[in-house]
């Protein structure tokens, strides 16, 4: 409690009134998935309507004396059987394939670095190619130490869960190519150039701080900026450079990797997936699709005349949830969530002491329109889905579109987010590689007969594209039973009744 009144001054400081909306993708068009027989309950891996067995056979052992057990794991993936527990109090059913194996995971959620939240999500599901794309090399290794289902279960879960396509079978030889190959080697020249950029702008943000503030805010907008991009792909990246400079963001730009990681991933798994995916709730204040009229808004009719403006809040939100989760961290004993927060309060410290308030806190709106501009429209034109997506990879391409650059200075400003359908592939893969990666995954969008193939447009095409779909949505009428939009504050996620991993850990709650 005594930290949550020692940050209310700098969240009360950035004046935000906008705590009820995210924003960042908005996607227009909605794609009908397979019948529910692939959707899984909440507490058990099987399908109601597959199998009648009991919820107490399928999530429990039993040991020699007949009690019923479950298990224990540690964060080394190192499994002990225990007494079984209550189910209000812990999972006791939850099986995940992996590489085409079931493992219980029962033991090992609340063990999981990133939190119990991931692992249940994917109860009944495979997460290979998302295990493969976010963890490291020892990680990825670590799950085959975990119990296996029993042979029962995962006999029932086979017959109910789509099998691998072929797609999926080819991105993963890919994937081991590029491994092989040396594709996660970081570029160091490339990292000092991009860091020496950086630093010259926050120089000349403070040097200009008193003698002209527009310049320096202008300065120190772009600072906030590209620290967010460099910060990102340090947060993202699995190799030692990157663990090491994983508190960048938080330094540099105000930004906690607790909640990053919480947020954003959460967005790569599940990227366009109606109430789900965070990053495409927007409304009261920008609707992607026309909405129903009980949650219908006056502003959606000009969002495509004002979007600048909810836009421009994205930094400082973000700020905000930042400190949120920094403080729930601390309290709840996260892994290195002290740590985190003083490299918080270092950034606050630096950011208070050498620059005044009438210069600092624009850049932080003037960082926030910049960022905004370049993060919504790369998903926003293309699909997004009423249900889980079992193909990750086909996923990724369908709700992805690439930005084309026309010069230097916007290769630069875009801080690789022009190669997302690149990121999204492999988001732990250095930024400085993705160039180079484009001409392999246009080839095997091409020989795979990916649906839509690799989606490109140029840089203003696609910003054109950005805010023709808010004004065609503006110009709709609202239609009842319209999937319900409205976010529940930047970590929030919609919560349609399905999701075990609804809810979120930010300022959702308070709202």
């Amino acid at each position: 409690m005594m930290l949550n009144k020692a940050f209310s001054s700098i969240c009360l400081g950035l004046g935000l009134a906008s705590t009820a909306f995210s924003f960042s993708v908005a996607p227009s068009r909605i794609a009908m998935t397979p019948s529910s027989r692939f959707m899984t309950a909440r507490f058990s891996a099987v399908v109601d309507d597959v199998s009648t067995e009991s919820k107490s056979d399928k999530m429990t052992t039993l040991t020699v004396d007949g009690q019923p057990t479950a298990w224990e794991c540690d964060e080394e993936a190192e499994c002990v059987e225990v007494p079984a527990c209550d189910e209000q109090d812990c999972r006791t059913s939850l099986d995940v394939r992996l590489h085409g194996q079931w493992y219980d995971l029962s033991g090992w959620r609340k063990a999981h670095p990133a939190g119990a939240h991931w692992i249940d999500w994917y109860d009944g599901r495979d997460a290979t190619d998302v295990m493969d794309a976010f963890h490291s090399n020892k990680a990825r290794n670590m799950y085959q130490r975990l119990p296996k289902s029993k042979p029962e279960t995962a006999a029932v879960l086979d017959a109910t869960v789509a099998p691998y396509s072929q797609t999926e079978i080819n991105f993963r030889k890919l994937r081991d190519q590029l491994e092989a190959d040396g594709w996660w080697e970081r570029d160091f020249v490339h990292e000092a150039k991009l860091l020496a950029i950086w630093t010259s702008l926050v120089v000349g943000a403070g040097l200009t701080a008193q003698s002209a503030p527009p310049l320096s805010t202008l300065l120190l907008g772009l600072a906030m900026t590209n620290a967010g991009w460099l910060g990102h792909d340090y947060i993202h990246g699995v190799d030692k450079f990157s663990n090491f400079m994983r508190p960048f963001a938080a330094v540099a730009a105000g930004l906690g990797p607790t909640w990053w990681s919480d947020k954003h991933n959460k967005h790569h798994a599940l990227t366009n997936e109606m109430g789900v995916d965070e990053d495409i709730a927007t409304d009261p204040f920008l609707y992607p699709w026309a909405p129903d009229p009980k949650y219908d808004s006056p502003l959606r009719k000009i969002q495509h005349l004002i979007f600048y403006i909810p836009f421009s809040f994205l930094f400082a939100l973000w700020r905000v949830d930042t400190l949120q989760v920094a403080v729930d961290s601390v309290e709840t004993k996260r892994p290195d969530a002290k740590n985190e927060l003083w490299f918080l309060l270092a950034h606050y410290f630096a950011l208070l002491t050498f620059f005044p308030l009438q210069v600092w806190v624009p850049a932080v709106f003037l960082s926030g329109l910049m960022s905004a501009i370049i993060v919504t429209p790369t998903h926003q034109s293309e699909e997004y889905f009423e249900e889980y997506q079992p193909d990750w990879v086909t996923a990724q391409f369908r709700s992805t579109r690439n930005a084309v650059m026309t010069n230097p200075f916007s290769e630069w400003l875009w801080g690789g987010m022009q190669y997302q359908l690149e990121h999204h592939l492999f988001p732990s893969m250095p930024r400085s590689k993705y160039p180079q990666l484009k001409p392999i995954l246009q080839k095997f969008a091409e020989e795979n007969e990916v649906p839509g193939g690799y989606r490109e447009s140029g840089e203003f095409e696609i910003l054109y594209m950005n805010w023709d779909l808010y004004r065609r949505v503006a110009e709709s009428e609202p239609v009842p039973g319209a999937p319900y939009s409205r976010g529940h504050g930047q970590l929030g996620a919609i919560n349609l009744g399905f999701s075990p991993g609804a809810g979120g850990v930010g300022l959702g709650k308070l709202l």
